[in-house]
Parts: C-alpha cells; structure tokens; sequence
C-alpha cells in the first residue's frame, strides 16, 4: 500500500461492529459465487458415486484440494499486497509480467468465462427446452454475456449483486435440493469403483482438476478491492477481512460439496451414469420430478453466471491496472465480446483453446502460494527459493503440456514419467520440492545477514547476483 493510498484511508473511518460482519458475509457468498461454477456442480457427484462405501475419505481428499488450496491462495494474496502481481514478482521481472496476464486470460477470456456460457446452456438451457442447434447457442450466449457484463459493469457493486442476491438464490436451491435428497434416495452400500481403490488420493485429484486455486489469484484483487471499498480497514485488519471471507466461502464450499456428493453416493446405479451432469439430471428428477428439471436449470444457470461476473470483474480490474489508459468498463466489453465469440463455437472449441494453459499454469501457481505462505516460518525473504522453485515448474510443466499433446513424446516421456504423480498430472511436485530445498540452502548461505534483517527490496527484483553473496 502507498502513503498515498495510507493517508487517503486514514481519513475515511473503517466500518465497525454488526456492519463490518454483515459485509464479511456477504464477502464470503460472493467468493463462493465465484467459485461455484458448473464443474463444481458435477464432480462431486460423480465421486459420490464411485466413491461408495470409502466417501468419507474421498471427500476429505476433494476437500483438501478443491476447498482448502483455494482458500490459501485468496489469503496469500491478501498477504503479499492487492494482488497476484504482487506475489508473481517474487519470480522475477518477466515471470511478474507474464504470468499473471497468462492466468487472467485462461481464466478469463479465452476459457473459464466462454464455459459457463457454453455449459449453462447444455446442462441447463437445452434439458428444459429441448432445443440445441447454432442458432439458438449464438443467442443464449448473447443475453448470458449482457447479463454478466451488466453485473459487473461496476467492479464496487460485484460484492452486493453476488453476495446479496445471486448467491442466497442459488444456495437456497441447493440446499432444498440436497435436503430432498435425504428424504428421497435411499443410502447406497457399495464397494469403492475401481478407480477409487484409494479413495483420497483419488479425491484429491478430483479436487485438483477444479482449478479453483488458479482462479482464487484472480479472485483475491476482486476481494480485496471489495472490501476495501466497503470500508474495513487497511494493513492487518484488511488482511483478516479477506482471510475471515475466504474461509467463510470454503465452509460453504465444503458443504455444499459433501451434499452433492452424498446425492451421487445415494442414487441408485449412480455408476452407470458418463458424467456428473447427467447424474445430477438423473437425481432432480427422482428428488422433485420435473419441476427438479427446472430447479437444476436454475441452478446451472445460477452458478454459471455468478462465476462469469465475477471472472470478467476480476479480469477487466487487472487489465485496467496494467494498461489504465483503457477504462475498466471498455475492458468489460471487450472481455465480454470475446467470450461471446469463443463460447459460440461450441464446448469442444473452448476446451481446445485454453485447457493446455491452464494445465501449464497450475503448478507454477501452485509453488507460489505454498512458498509465500511458508515463506515467514524462515524469518527472511526468500530469493533463489522463489526463482528456482518457479522456473522448475514452468519448465516441467512445459515438458507435461507438450507431452499431453503428444509433441516430442518419444524424447519427453522418459524424461518425465519417473515422477510420482505423472500419470495424473502430478508429476512435478516432486522436482519442484527438490527446487525449493536447493533454493533454500542458497537462501541461508548466499545471502547477506544484513540486508535480510532490513528486508531490502532488492530481494524480489532482478539485481546482480553479486550484491546477494557475502563477501
């Protein structure tokens, strides 16, 4: 934070007593919001129902993945200053520059926003009308996409139009609908599925393949934005604001996901279903009859949209501080525009576009959260901890990416897959753990007792390696 932005909110008095914890809950249905997309909706059932008898473990193990690393992240955010180029200048220059702008548009743009439209409309829009052609796509996404830019048309709104309005409509649908299920599906007693021999590890994968971590460094500079604008303080205080928020969105988050995962556990030949939106389809229909139909169309609809609003916000508020001289407004439409072309292409286009970059991003965030979270246990800054950790990443990521393409696989394959973890994506934990320990060694040996103590800025910037290496 600058003096000038210290002095400013200096002079503006923070809210205080029911006020301020009124506006940490309608913080957290926000965040939810966010999160809570349409692939949030099906995987859990599906690990319900091929989880079987081992669910309590396999929930654990999504929880971890898909509940707890987005919660961190949005706190680690909240932790290394406004936003993820905060946190992505502890790798460097260019990585500061380039990553960022790489997970916004995954997110974003070219991926994340153009599914909602494109899912909503399959799992929700065509089950209800029975109509599914070009024309009728090129609509939908039309009114989603006005819909969604009218939302967050202003950035300091999100928080009140998601956490006041959308999200209690579309928790309350859940809830009805998982409360149903309770009174209406018999428990199920079945032996775990195949591939859920390990049930957590197997959750945990599932969790993973959320990519909510990814979206939670998004996320942050929305969150904190939000409620810094609502007055609730800065410095430590906005820092336990966006930690009690995030925390808030996980609980619901965790709820909710044991609650359909229960739904999947419970229906009858829940395994014989291909995915989870089929399964849940199945489920409305023999929780509440047809008028379940139209409950999960508006719960589809729902999530979709909430998490469209809130990537386009979160994405036009980056690149308006990187490039001010176009408004955020003008980012909005852009975005929009540009969502609404991809999504018309279809599910398999959007897929193609961006789902190997996000693959490629995640481990690199990944490192970087966990690293700026432990980094304060070491009582210094960390410089080659970040710098090799990070760039590890990026490379065995960029070798996993390439491999999945089947580009070079012939050379790359034996390179890789003697990682644990490689067959699910998973591999570079270990390269990457091994990074980080060298990295810390050089920390602790390379680096001038001094300028830790003072924690000199030049420990996060590209300075010559002569200045860090006692004399």
């Amino acid at each position: 934070m600058t003096a000038k932005n210290a002095s400013a909110d200096a002079a503006t008095p923070t809210i205080r007593g029911g006020k301020y914890y009124i506006t940490l809950i309608v913080a957290s249905m926000m965040l939810f919001s966010m999160y809570f997309g349409a692939g949030n909706l099906i995987f859990p059932p599906m690990l319900g129902a091929h989880a079987g008898e081992a669910f309590t473990p396999a929930i654990i193990g999504f929880l971890l993945a898909g509940v707890l690393l987005p919660v961190i992240s949005v706190i680690a955010v909240a932790v290394t200053g406004d936003s993820i180029t905060d946190m992505s200048n502890r790798g460097g220059k260019v990585f500061g520059i380039v990553f960022p702008i790489l997970v916004y548009l995954s997110i974003g743009a070219l991926y994340a926003v153009p599914r909602t439209a494109v899912v909503s409309y399959g799992s929700g829009f065509v089950p209800i009308t029975g109509v599914d052609n070009k024309a009728s796509l090129v609509i939908y996404c039309i009114v989603f996409f006005v819909i969604s830019a009218a939302l967050a048309w202003n950035s300091n709104s999100i928080i009140d139009n998601l956490g006041k309005f959308l999200t209690p409509a579309l928790l309350f649908l859940l809830a009805v609908m998982i409360i149903m299920s309770f009174v209406r599906l018999d428990s199920q007693a079945l032996p775990p599925a195949e591939d859920y021999a390990a049930p957590m590890s197997a959750g945990l994968i599932q969790g993973y393949a959320t990519m909510d971590s990814l979206a939670a460094l998004a996320f942050g500079i929305l969150v904190v934005t939000s409620l810094r604008y609502k007055r609730v303080g800065e410095g430590p205080r906005l820092v336990r604001s966006v930690s009690a928020a995030a925390i808030g969105a996980g609980i619901l988050l965790a709820l909710v996901y044991i609650g359909l995962g229960i739904i999947g556990k419970n229906l009858a030949d829940g395994r014989s279903y291909k995915d989870g939106a089929s399964l849940l389809a199945a489920s409305a229909h023999e929780i509440m009859g047809t008028p379940g139909m139209y409950a999960l169309g508006a719960i589809v609809f729902l999530a979709c949209l909430t998490t469209s609003v809130g990537l386009i916000g979160s994405t036009s508020e980056f690149f308006n501080e990187i490039a001010p001289g176009i408004s955020y407004h003008a980012w909005v439409i852009i975005f929009s525009v540009i969502a609404l072309g991809i999504s018309s292409l279809g599910l398999t286009a959007v897929l193609s576009v961006a789902a190997p970059i996000i693959g490629f991003l995640y481990p690199a965030a990944m490192t970087l959260v966990l690293i700026t979270l432990v980094e304060p246990l070491f009582g210094r800054k960390l410089f080659w901890t970040y710098r090799i950790s990070l760039y590890v990443a990026i490379i065995w990521a960029g070798l996993m990416s390439l491999n999945s393409l089947g580009w070079g696989s012939a050379v790359i394959e034996p390179l890789i897959s003697w990682a644990p973890g490689h067959s699910n994506d998973l591999g570079w934990w270990l390269p990457v753990l091994t990074a980080a320990i060298v990295g810390l060694i050089l920390d602790f040996t390379t680096r001038k007792k001094e300028d830790i103590q003072v924690g000199v800025a030049t420990l996060h910037e590209d300075e010559p390696v002569e200045a860090a290496v006692t004399a």
